[in-house]
C-alpha cells in the first residue's frame, strides 16, 4: 500500500455555520459544497439553501465536513450519535503567535499559547461542533 494524503471527514450539524467558522477564524476557503438535493457540486454557498457536504482548504490542509444525517448514511460504521471526538487535529503553521493574538479576542473556547516540552509553541481551539484543533510552530533553539 502506498498512502497519498489524509483528509478528515468530520460529522457536523450545520454545514453553513461550520464553513463560516473555519473561514472567519482560520482563513479556510470553500473548495466545493453539495446541496441537500445532492444534484450537483457548488463552489459557493447560496442563501436559503441547505448543504450536506463541504470541502475546505487552507494551504496544504484540507477538511471535509458532512451533515450528520448524510454522514451516518455514508459512513455506516458510525454508530455513535455523538459529534465531537477524543482526537485533536494538530496543524503546524507559520505565525502561531500572530494567529493566537488574532483569535484570543473572539468568543472561542481555547487554551493559552504555550511552549511544550517537545519544542512546539502551540494552543488548542474547540470548534462549534466539539472538534479540537491544535495550532503549533517549532520554536527556534
Amino acid at each position: 500500500m502506498k498512502a497519498g494524503k489524509l483528509t478528515p471527514n468530520l460529522e457536523v450539524v450545520n454545514i453553513k455555520q461550520t464553513v463560516d467558522f473555519y473561514r472567519d477564524n482560520f482563513g479556510f476557503d470553500l473548495v466545493m459544497a453539495v446541496p441537500e438535493s445532492m444534484d450537483g457540486v457548488e463552489q459557493a454557498l447560496a442563501d436559503g439553501k441547505e448543504y450536506v457536504y463541504a470541502l475546505l482548504q487552507k494551504d496544504q490542509v484540507e477538511l471535509m465536513f458532512q451533515r450528520s444525517d448524510s454522514f451516518k448514511t455514508d459512513v455506516v460504521l458510525s454508530t455513535e450519535p455523538r459529534i465531537g471526538a477524543s482526537v485533536s487535529f494538530y496543524m503546524e503553521v507559520e505565525g502561531v503567535a500572530e494567529l493566537y493574538e488574532k483569535l484570543k479576542g473572539k468568543a472561542l473556547q481555547m487554551t493559552e499559547l504555550k511552549t511544550a516540552w517537545y519544542g512546539m509553541q502551540e494552543f488548542y481551539v474547540k470548534d462549534i461542533n466539539g472538534y479540537i484543533l491544535a495550532f503549533a510552530e517549532k520554536v527556534d533553539a
